[in-house]
């Protein structure tokens, strides 16, 4: 009997890796980090190292890079003709935090995180955590797979059965124009407010923040200060209830 199909008998943690089968279509080989990419930081203890704590948002971070990575080669090779603005609309629609919420759920990775019941009683503000949670599995995957089996898992297991791509093309994904209409039809005020701006070789990481009526709602980074404005949009979008 292979390893793999063993641990799903004896391992103390076969429940979980028969739902983590079930869900990714392979048996994890080290489960420990597929643990952690389930741990959102409301459930997270001090490793006492700096003040770092076990949660899965190194692992997010990691995946959010892969996954881009992975959905930017798809576009590439699927539009040839359309230009960088195009492709960048496209991947960020692809990757937003309401579509990968909407994936995490439909996958049932929804269903294993570990996180404080409080949060379900804070509204959308925490409604992030569903997408968060994706994309640490995707790191994960990759630290215990490698990058060409990420990246097949990615298309044949995530982006094929659950993605139409053609849709979402016809998809409006403004976050920024809909939380300025939202603000005006509410009388409210909505502010976007540049943190920091550092530099990466010949690039720089822009990091923005929304305020609406003073009141931080939501961060984004990107290359692009426009882009970072759109992903602060977006999860003030995601905490405000106005997607749907």
């Amino acid at each position: 009997m292979p390893i793999g199909v063993l641990k799903l008998f004896t391992s103390p943690h076969k429940k979980d890796l028969r739902a983590l089968r079930n869900i990714l279509g392979f048996i994890p080989g080290n489960y420990s980090l597929y643990r952690l990419a389930l741990r959102h930081k409301s459930m997270a203890i001090d490793t006492h190292k700096k003040g770092v704590k076990n949660s899965n948002e190194r692992l997010e971070f990691l995946g959010d890079a892969i996954l881009g990575s992975v959905v930017a080669e798809v576009l590439f090779k699927k539009f040839p003709y359309k230009d960088e603005g195009f492709l960048t609309e496209m991947r960020s629609k692809m990757v937003n935090r309401s579509h990968l919420n909407s994936l995490s759920k439909k996958m049932g990775i929804g269903d294993m995180i570990d996180y404080d019941a409080k949060l379900n009683n804070q509204g959308n503000k925490n409604s992030s955590l569903f997408g968060d949670a994706f994309e640490a599995i995707i790191g994960a995957i990759y630290l215990d797979k490698g990058y060409e089996f990420t990246r097949h898992f990615i298309i044949n297991r995530i982006l094929i059965p659950h993605v139409d791509i053609d849709q979402l093309e016809q998809t409006e994904s403004n976050f920024k124009s809909r939380l300025l209409e939202w603000s005006q039809r509410e009388g409210k005020e909505a502010v976007f407010e540049l943190l920091d701006e550092k530099s990466h070789g010949q690039s720089r990481l822009f990091t923005v923040r929304v305020l609406i009526n003073g009141e931080e709602m939501g961060t984004g980074q990107d290359f692009s200060k426009k882009n970072a404005e759109k992903n602060a949009a977006e999860k003030a979008c995601l905490a405000l209830n106005i997607l749907a």
